[in-house]
């Protein structure tokens, strides 16, 4: 049964249809903001990072609470800490000797938030 549903959504014409190619390649992405994209998933794909940024969805907090919170040394969460920082995922700011991180924009919470309820939908 698989197999025959797997068969059905082969297309088995050989027309080209011309003025729908012409559309969607006005419409495409550009290459170099693609990978920007890849990239930013390949963070997200990390269940560790996704717990970090599902934290601080909640509140801003300093490494030794994620640490605490997560039950991982400091050194490993501030490994995470920078890879999302690096896809500009999260953002930080000092108050005297502690760092408070926090989501960078508020693009970070519906994305996590999207993602999350494709999951728990079925």
């Amino acid at each position: 049964m698989i197999q025959e549903q797997d068969e059905d959504a082969l297309c088995s014409c050989t027309v080209i249809h011309k003025d729908i190619i012409r559309k969607v390649k006005s419409k495409l992405v550009k290459d170099a903001q693609l990978v920007q994209v890849a990239e930013l998933f390949k963070t997200m794909s990390d269940p560790t990072r996704l717990k970090i940024i599902n934290a601080l969805l909640l509140s801003e907090m300093c490494v030794c609470d994620l640490a605490c919170l997560l039950n991982m040394t400091q050194p490993a969460i501030s490994h995470h800490l920078k890879t999302l920082r690096q896809t500009q995922l999260i953002k930080y700011r000092r108050d005297g000797k502690i760092v408070y991180y926090s989501l960078d924009d508020s693009h970070i919470a519906p994305l996590f938030q999207q993602g999350y309820e494709h999951i728990i939908e079925k």
